[in-house]
């Protein structure tokens, strides 16, 4: 006979990881692996159990292996296809929500989308906002859209998002206008050894690395923002731990003003942006 109990002893996973798996088998609440943990489990269940836990033990990210992963108090689906939404993101939404205070209707495009995180987040907290939400993936797109249909309210007032397949602004209408452009493009530099290491391991390379030296994406979203910004309009970016300067200096070369940066819980400079001037 093997219990909740017996499996968290025996595990090699931290308890967290081995309790997030466990409700994923038994479809169980945290609470009842401590109220139920000497219950008898049956067979099947242990073998899916045990199938994730080698998973895990072989690095597997845990949003991957449930399939999802919080993110601005929402449940967003995750897939190999996609990066694993991360906390430190959210002051990118929170920083884009702040600059469109006052913004009837706003225009909003996420450059890069993923899993939607952004986009959707940004469309649930500004029920009255237009949102765009952009990548070259096509498998990406597909799971942005699923997030979209499964956490937004279809009667939302701004309408449904529009998905565009584009290498960043490229298949975009050029009449197209936005208060805002948001993106966490891939910023790593090729040679960086986290890509080789923990989560990254198992998350799309052309989301985390340009394959250079991890500016060009930003480069490429700087020069081409201005074009699709209405006077006054803003652009924010996440970036590398140690690129804040270099951001901010491509931003002020290319005509934003009110440049500056926003430092995460960490205290890390994670995100830079500007406002085009009239």
């Amino acid at each position: 006979m093997t219990t909740v109990a017996d499996l968290l002893r025996a595990s090699p996973l931290a308890a967290l990881e081995t309790r997030i798996l466990l409700t994923r088998v038994l479809g169980w609440r945290r609470t009842e692996l401590i109220t139920r943990d000497h219950e008898p489990l049956d067979a099947i269940a242990i073998a899916q159990y045990r199938a994730l836990e080698a998973r895990r033990a072989k690095g597997e990210p845990i949003a991957q292996l449930v399939g999802s992963r919080e993110f601005f108090g929402l449940d967003f689906e995750v897939t190999p296809d996609v990066l694993i939404p991360r906390p430190e993101t959210e002051l990118l939404v929170e920083t884009a929500l702040a600059r469109l205070v006052g913004v009837e209707n706003p225009r909003i495009l996420d450059l890069g989308t993923g899993s939607g995180a952004i986009a959707v987040a940004l469309a649930s907290a500004r029920g009255d906002a237009q949102v765009w939400a952009v990548d070259q993936s096509a498998a990406a797109l597909t799971v942005a859209e699923r997030n979209a249909a499964n956490l937004l309210d279809p009667a939302r007032p701004g309408g449904a998002l529009t998905f565009v397949r584009s290498n960043w602004t490229q298949a975009l209408d050029p009449s197209l206008r936005f208060d805002m452009i948001v993106s966490n493009p891939p910023y790593i530099a090729d040679n960086d050894p986290h890509l080789e290491q923990g989560d990254l391991r198992f998350e799309p390379r052309a989301a985390l690395t340009d394959d250079a030296d991890g500016l060009s994406a930003i480069r490429a979203i700087v020069q081409d923002a201005p074009c699709f910004l209405v006077p006054d309009g803003a652009l924010w970016l996440e970036h590398g731990y140690d690129q804040a300067a270099q951001v901010r200096a491509l931003l002020t070369a290319r005509g934003f003003a009110e440049v500056r940066s926003a430092t995460d819980i960490a205290g890390i400079e994670r995100i830079s942006g500007g406002v085009l001037t009239a």
